[in-house]
C-alpha cells in the first residue's frame, strides 16, 4: 500500500509522524509533501520522515493565492509518480491530490471557521473531527474522542523527558513559564489578532517577577533585550518535553494550548477567537478546567500570577488530565487503521469503520 500525507505545518508532522512510523514498519510505502518551511522541516528529519517539498510557505493570503498554481503543478507530478492508495491531509491540497490520483482522500480537521471544509468537502471520503467539533459536515463526518492532539500526546504515545530542563538551563526545582506569540500570517489568521506589543511587553515583565520565562516567539520581531526574558531556543522537537516541565504557558496561538492542556500544564489563551464562537476544542478543555480563554488582557495577568501564586496547581492539574484523558482515543491508531482499510484498492471501504470513531 501506499500512502501520501500533507505536512503544511509543524503540527501536521506531529499529527501523522507515529502513523508514518507504523505504516513503514508495517512494509508500506509512504511519501510526505511539504511546505517548505524552516520548522516543519526540521521535525520531518528529526523524526525521519520520508518527503518531498511542494513549495514554499506564504507569508500572507495574497502570496498564498498568486502561488497556489505553481504548488499543484508541482504536487500533481509528484503524486502521480508515487501514484497513492490513500491521501490525508487538512485543505484543499489532498482533496486536488485524491481526484487526480483516483484515491480515496482523508482529512483530520479541527478547525470549525475555515474555508478549507467548504472547497475539500465534495472530493474528500471521509472527514474526521473531535467530538467538540461544533459544525456538522453530513454524511462523510466522523468524530472521534479527542483532538488531533491525541495523535502525538495521548498517555500511550508520548512519555516526557525532563533532560529537557539541562537543555534549558533550569535547576530541577526552578519554576519556568512559557510564552508562545503567533505571527498572525497564516491564511486561517486574516482578520485576527491577538497580544499588542505593549501587552506583550507588560506580560512578559509580569511573569518575570514570578518565574523564569521562555519566550517563543513565531515572528521573531519582539525585542526582548531589555526584559528579564529568555527566547526559546531548543529543537522544535523538543517543545513538548518544555511544555511537560512548565508551570504555565500564556499564549496567543492555538495548537500549544491544546497540547499544554493533554500534557497536564495550565494555559491561559487569549486572542481575538475567544468569545462564544470560539472553536469547540477550547471551549470543552475550558469546561473541564484544563485551560483559561480570556478576552481581556487584564484577565490574563491576573489570572497567570493567581495560578503561579497557588502551590495546588500543579497538583490539580496531572489530576484533571488524567481524568479527562482516561477515555481519550489514541489517534495514531485511528489513523492507521483508516490507511489499513484502504490497503487493497479493489475492496476499499466507502465508509469508516475502526474503533473509536462514529458517524455523525
Amino acid at each position: 500500500m501506499r500512502c501520501l500525507f500533507f505536512n503544511n505545518t509543524p503540527a501536521h508532522v506531529h499529527l501523522y509522524k507515529h502513523t508514518v512510523s507504523r505504516l513503514e514498519d508495517a512494509g508500506h510505502e509512504v511519501l510526505v509533501l511539504a511546505r517548505g518551511d524552516e520548522c516543519t522541516e526540521a521535525l520531518l528529519s528529526y523524526h525521519d520522515v520520508p518527503y518531498e517539498t511542494y513549495g514554499d510557505r506564504s507569508d500572507s493570503l495574497q502570496s498564498l493565492l498568486w502561488e497556489v498554481p505553481a504548488h499543484l503543478s508541482t504536487i500533481a507530478r509528484q503524486a502521480r509518480r508515487f501514484d497513492p492508495d490513500v491521501v490525508f491531509g487538512i485543505g484543499p491540497y489532498a482533496a486536488y491530490t485524491g481526484t487526480i490520483t483516483r484515491a480515496p482522500a482523508v482529512a483530520v480537521l479541527d478547525s470549525e471557521p475555515s474555508l478549507d471544509h467548504v472547497v475539500s468537502k465534495p472530493f474528500v471520503r471521509s472527514i474526521l473531527t473531535p467530538e467538540a467539533f461544533r459544525k456538522d459536515l453530513g454524511a462523510k463526518h466522523y468524530r472521534f474522542r479527542g483532538f488531533k492532539e491525541s495523535a502525538y500526546l495521548h498517555p500511550d504515545v508520548f512519555e516526557a523527558d525532563d533532560s529537557v530542563r539541562a537543555d534549558l538551563g533550569v535547576d530541577a526545582d526552578e519554576p519556568y513559564v512559557i510564552v508562545r506569540l503567533n505571527a498572525f500570517n497564516g491564511h486561517h489568521d486574516v482578520g485576527k489578532r491577538g497580544f499588542s506589543v505593549d501587552q506583550r511587553r507588560q506580560l512578559l515583565s509580569a511573569l518575570a517577577d514570578h518565574a523564569t520565562v521562555f519566550v517563543s516567539d513565531e515572528g521573531g520581531d519582539l525585542a526582548l533585550d531589555d526584559l528579564d526574558v529568555r527566547p526559546y531556543d531548543l529543537h522544535p522537537a523538543r517543545i513538548h518535553d518544555a511544555l511537560a516541565e512548565a508551570e504555565l504557558l500564556v499564549a496567543d496561538t492555538q495548537t500549544m494550548v491544546t497540547e499544554a492542556a493533554l500534557l497536564g500544564t495550565p494555559a491561559i489563551r487569549s486572542n481575538s477567537f475567544v468569545g462564544e464562537d470560539d472553536m469547540g476544542n477550547f471551549l470543552e478543555l475550558e469546561a473541564h478546567g484544563l485551560i483559561d480563554n480570556c478576552s481581556e488582557f487584564e484577565t490574563v495577568l491576573d489570572r497567570a500570577q493567581e495560578l503561579l501564586a497557588d502551590e495546588s496547581t500543579a497538583e490539580t492539574w496531572a489530576k484533571r488530565r488524567d481524568s479527562y484523558t482516561e477515555d481519550m482515543v489514541n489517534l495514531t491508531e485511528i489513523i492507521t487503521s483508516v490507511a489499513q482499510s484502504y490497503s487493497e484498492p479493489s475492496t476499499q471501504p466507502a465508509t469508516v469503520d475502526v474503533t473509536g470513531v462514529r458517524a455523525d
